[in-house]
């Protein structure tokens, strides 16, 4: 058999993202209709094909109704929900969408009953796409230091930890709204090391970290914060519910998808065409193109010396690194997996028998039309050949940049489900 690597690398990268599917996992995991309404709540990237596959596996005698958030563009096309309303909102920065559905999101879950049942659907996203700011900000507030956040190089728990004190809706505040009601959350996992409390900032999940954590990951980060938001985390008026609150008792959560089961199934395909695969971890973070080069070292000691791995082989990892942008300087258009692909591909120098794949699985690498991209051991060479500056595209965050002319953008829309970054070095 004639080995085609870009081939073999794209049909990694889609049997990880079916894995992940609602459609596929969801419906085993639903219970019975309880004695009183079934409400559905929740907010993610996956939240319209999770609508999707409840609606699909639900009685149709059995009363269901509630409301899900989604990114703009992430309802599987030509479906419309019979049941469950869907709003779409903006992400990775809220908007006013978000902020009125979150509002009658919370609406909701009051008022509910022993007899009642609160499924709430969560995948990687929410904790943008259902923004309600804590009493006394506003909108704005929000969205301003979520930028400066994401801009900041902080990890995704670090980035949460202070989301989530300064909403009304996150860390726990959502299911302790639906007290006494029975709450399942069904979750799609973005995070690395699955942490349920950081998964779109745990709505449903007691939450350990403090307001002293969140002012400490500001202070970190340089992080400006609003007076009000400022005198909030200060005096602990923003505390969330925490482990051991009696409102959450009792309370059930199961990961339908986690980065580590997508990881498995492109391995399992990957040797099922006879290439032997590893799985670094699912838990990687750090600087998207220093995690590049560390990768691109580990594929050129495989590559030259036959070590840690005989080739021919596939180096698969997850987990989601980060780019700190300079706020002050203009950057390009990219990502983190282009970034760190940029990164990878001026580390391993044009090494024979070295291609790669990054991609975002939820089909947008940060906020452009593309999830991620292919390089090849002719990347670097017909890049420079069309006049391109490599090291300067990757210092101007512009990495999309260099992948578009070469054709090796990865563009296949949204998936309809979101188990972070996605990472395949297949040498031969």
């Amino acid at each position: 058999m004639t080995l085609d690597p870009r081939a073999l690398l794209r049909q990694l990268y889609d049997v990880a993202v079916a894995r992940a599917l609602p459609g596929r996992v969801l419906a085993s995991h639903l219970p019975p209709p309880p004695k009183g309404r079934t409400l559905v709540l929740g907010a993610g990237k996956a939240g319209g094909s999770m609508v999707q596959a409840l609606e699909a596996a639900w009685p149709a005698d059995a009363p269901l109704s509630g409301l899900v958030i989604t990114r703009y563009g992430h309802v599987p096309g030509g479906w419309k929900p019979r049941r469950i309303e869907l709003v779409e909102a903006a992400h990775p920065v809220p908007d006013a969408a978000g902020l009125a559905a979150s509002e009658r999101m919370l609406a909701l879950a009051r008022g509910l009953t022993a007899d009642d049942l609160v499924i709430c659907l969560i995948s990687g996203g929410g904790s943008a796409l259902m923004s309600l700011p804590a009493p006394g900000l506003t909108l704005a507030d929000k969205q301003a230091v979520n930028r400066a956040l994401l801009n900041s190089g902080a990890a995704i728990g670090e980035m949460n930890c202070v989301r989530k004190h300064l909403s009304s809706v996150k860390g726990g505040r959502l299911a302790a709204t639906c007290a006494p009601a029975r709450v399942l959350t069904l979750a799609i996992s973005d995070v690395p090391g699955d942490d349920p409390a950081v998964i779109a900032s745990g709505p449903t999940v007691a939450d350990p970290t403090s307001c002293a954590d969140a002012l400490a990951i500001c202070r970190r980060y340089r992080i400006q914060l609003p007076d009000a938001a400022r005198a909030g985390l200060e005096s602990g008026a923003f505390e969330t519910p925490k482990p051991g609150d009696a409102r959450l008792a009792g309370h059930e959560l199961v990961m339908l998808a986690t980065p580590q089961m997508s990881l498995e199934a492109a391995a399992a395909f990957a040797r099922e065409q006879g290439i032997a695969a590893h799985i670094l971890s699912d838990e990687i973070e750090g600087e998207s193109r220093v995690v590049g080069g560390l990768h691109a070292a580990l594929a050129r000691a495989v590559a030259r010396r036959g070590e840690p791995f005989a080739k021919p082989c596939v180096i698969l990892s997850g987990g989601e690194t980060t780019v700190t942008v300079d706020a002050t300087k203009p950057s390009g258009q990219g990502g983190r997996a282009t970034e760190f692909l940029l990164g990878c591909a001026l580390a391993l120098h044009c090494e024979p028998g070295v291609f790669g794949l990054a991609a975002d699985t939820d089909g947008i690498d940060g906020v452009g039309p593309h999830a991620g991209a292919l390089l090849t051991p002719t990347s670097l060479g017909r890049a420079r050949a069309l006049g391109l500056n490599p090291q300067a595209l990757l210092d101007a965050h512009d990495s999309a940049s260099f992948f578009a002319p070469l054709g090796d953008l990865l563009q296949p829309g949204p998936s309809f489900t979101n188990v972070n970054d996605f990472r395949a070095l297949l040498i031969v």
